[in-house]
């Protein structure tokens, strides 16, 4: 068991090493100026210079990148360009907004694909498993920002029950829960979609197994035997999605928090993308880039709680 977790730790290390390794080149050898970006077309050759040596651009790559990833390990990832702030305390402003809505996304993404997963299984080739399997279907088919869309048109625009977008901040907890429905539901429909069929598949498998006929025979109702049985047996192939969904929740929250205007981290990407904000950038698509590999490396010592044979192979 030892051997697993340092085994598992130090990949999570070297992971996240050559991510920080990419993640710097190829944020440094994109074309445009961040000098030139910052001052304008006027700006004359001696002020560019002079910013540029501020920023630290004439450094030699590795010099920068050491100093860089240095900083990173003491939250310190260098002043925003176009905030004039530094980014530790953008990320730290922005980052519960973006958290608050990829963990709800993935709570309703959770509890209806297992509800649908487990229902669909459970009734096998009958009304409610082909409504299922249409559903989710239909749920990966449609790209996010068009859902976004058309929820808005329907309950903000037509219904009025929910604001279309904005956040009015947690200084009033039901204003702040209302305006996230609606980005929650478009989140985690498409999601919950891929889970269920996943949770269907798993949970099927399982039901042929002996010892739920078993089970079943002991005279166990039926829920009891979906629920403690089947479920629990079937969470290997499910928790494997869901800890990639939470890591493509988390990215996912990009597009949506542009579409509802939502303050967040996806929203500060696109602002810092737009103004050349290098250093801003480079601190987010590490951040989300970390997320994922922390979500499957999270993912990887779960696999030992859920099924206990794996403890002995470890």
């Amino acid at each position: 068991m030892a051997y697993f977790l340092f085994r598992r730790t130090l990949g999570f290390v070297l992971t996240l090493l050559a991510v920080s390794v990419v993640v710097f080149a190829v944020m440094n050898i994109l074309p445009g100026d961040p000098a030139l970006t910052i001052l304008g077309l006027d700006a004359t050759e001696d002020a560019l210079a002079a910013l540029r040596e501020q920023l630290g651009l004439n450094d030699p790559l590795l010099s920068r990148y050491f100093s860089w990833i240095g900083n990173a390990l003491t939250g310190d990832f260098g002043i925003s360009h176009s905030f004039r702030v530094p980014v530790s305390e953008l990320i730290a402003e922005r980052l519960p907004m973006t958290l608050s809505l990829a963990v709800a996304g993935m709570i309703f993404t959770v509890i209806l694909a297992l509800i649908m997963g487990i229902g669909a299984a459970a009734n096998h080739r009958k009304a409610g498993d082909w409504g299922v399997m249409f559903l989710s279907q239909l749920g990966i088919a449609v790209p996010a920002f068009w859902l976004s869309m058309l929820l808005v048109l329907l309950f903000a625009v037509k219904l009025r029950w929910l604001p279309p977008g904005g956040f009015p901040g947690w200084s009033d907890p039901i204003a702040a829960m209302r305006a996230l429905i609606l980005p929650t539901v478009a989140l985690g429909l498409v999601q919950s979609s891929v889970l269920a069929r996943v949770t269907r598949s798993s949970a099927l498998e399982v039901m042929r197994q002996d010892f739920i006929r078993t089970a079943r025979a002991t005279g166990f109702s039926r829920q009891r035997v979906l629920w403690r049985h089947v479920l629990p047996n079937a969470l290997v192939p499910i928790v494997t999605i869901v800890g990639m969904q939470f890591a493509a929740l988390v990215t996912g929250t990009i597009v949506i928090e542009n579409v509802f205007y939502l303050p967040g981290l996806g929203r500060l990407i696109f602002q810092s993308i737009a103004n050349r904000d290098l250093p801003t950038v480079q601190a987010l698509v590490m951040l989300f880039a970390a997320i994922v590999v922390t979500a499957n490396f999270i993912v990887d010592l779960l696999y030992v709680v859920i099924d206990p044979r794996l403890k002995a192979r470890a």
